[in-house]
């Protein structure tokens, strides 16, 4: 039996995860005469997964997609799970909130093929890579270390060392969304370092100058030293995380922040966008030392405020 397919490329980006775009995606779905039984793929990497995974979700309200990641990030993060989304402009339109529509709509296969990662730049393996040593600090201690002892071969992305990462990284992912799939308790500690990432990324304005995945890397040392101002976790640990980023080359700081953009004000005021928040107490996780992350609810900004004035 043949399958009737239609072909549609989109941008690279954050930038193609707006309402714009999906509008045109859906009168792609429309002159294709898509039905319920037909299927969406998703080949590419996150923004292509969340784009085309909330077509599919909201198309006739739900049809059949298969995700297939070509980024090391989209592998063992985003194509997993069946998180799908879009951005929204934010009111006075000066930025927009990551993900702040979207549905939770599992894909009906995940195929990954680690080969495709030797078509991209280090850059984005190593963005990749960030997610992997964040599921090691959430819960797989002996991943953690394996990225750090094999450091040289994975950025020279060894297909046997990358394929090994990937099967252990998405096992985390998948042990965590089969026990809590709409992330209303454990899968937010998949979020660990993600609410200072996503503000970091907002500060930036998506323009390529920082990609998720060093957003992450330098996300996950604020939560570990934030941690540590509030008496949760030792110095140690922070220096641990440090040490293993660092180690594959990853940022331990936004650039911007060195710099002195990103004021704290601006900050906190992208964070209480993130989708945590509960009725306007910006939460946040947190650790108590590697392998003990917990959510932690109604900061104190002024706390949070002093912390982002020592970066």
């Amino acid at each position: 039996n043949s399958i009737n397919s239609t072909l549609t490329i989109v941008d690279a980006g954050e930038s193609s995860k707006s309402l714009s775009k999906l509008e045109k995606l859906y009168s792609k779905c429309i002159e294709a005469k898509l039905d319920r039984h037909s299927f969406i793929i998703a080949l590419g990497g996150g923004v292509i997964g969340d784009l085309a995974g909330y077509v599919s979700a909201t198309y006739l309200r739900g049809i059949n997609f298969i995700q297939i990641p070509t980024s090391l990030l989209a592998m063992v993060d985003s194509a997993v799970g069946g998180k799908t989304g879009v951005n929204l402009p934010l009111p006075d339109r000066s930025a927009v909130g990551k993900n702040l529509a979207g549905a939770f709509w599992p894909p009906s296969a995940v195929l990954i093929d680690p080969l495709t990662l030797a078509t991209l730049p280090q850059r984005d393996l190593v963005c990749g890579l960030a997610e992997c040593i964040k599921h090691g600090i959430l819960s797989d201690r002996s991943l953690l270390e394996f990225i750090a002892e094999k450091a040289s071969g994975l950025l020279e992305a060894d297909p046997g060392l990358v394929e090994e990462v990937v099967a252990r990284a998405v096992a985390v992912k998948v042990a965590v969304v089969e026990k809590d799939e709409r992330e209303s308790g454990e899968r937010m500690l998949l979020n660990l370092g993600h609410t200072f990432a996503h503000a970091f990324e907002a500060v930036a304005g998506y323009d390529g100058r920082l990609l998720h995945g060093e957003a992450v890397s330098a996300g996950l040392v604020c939560a570990f030293a934030f941690s540590q101002q509030l008496g949760l976790c030792s110095g140690q640990d922070v220096m641990r995380v440090t040490a293993h980023l660092r180690n594959m080359e990853m940022p331990a700081l936004f650039d911007q922040l060195a710099a002195g953009q990103g004021e704290p004000q601006v900050l906190i005021e992208h964070m209480r966008k993130d989708k945590k928040t509960r009725q306007g107490k910006l939460t946040f996780i947190l650790a108590r030392q590697i392998g003990e992350a917990f959510v932690a609810g109604d900061i104190d900004e002024a706390e949070l405020n002093r912390f982002l004035e020592t970066l």
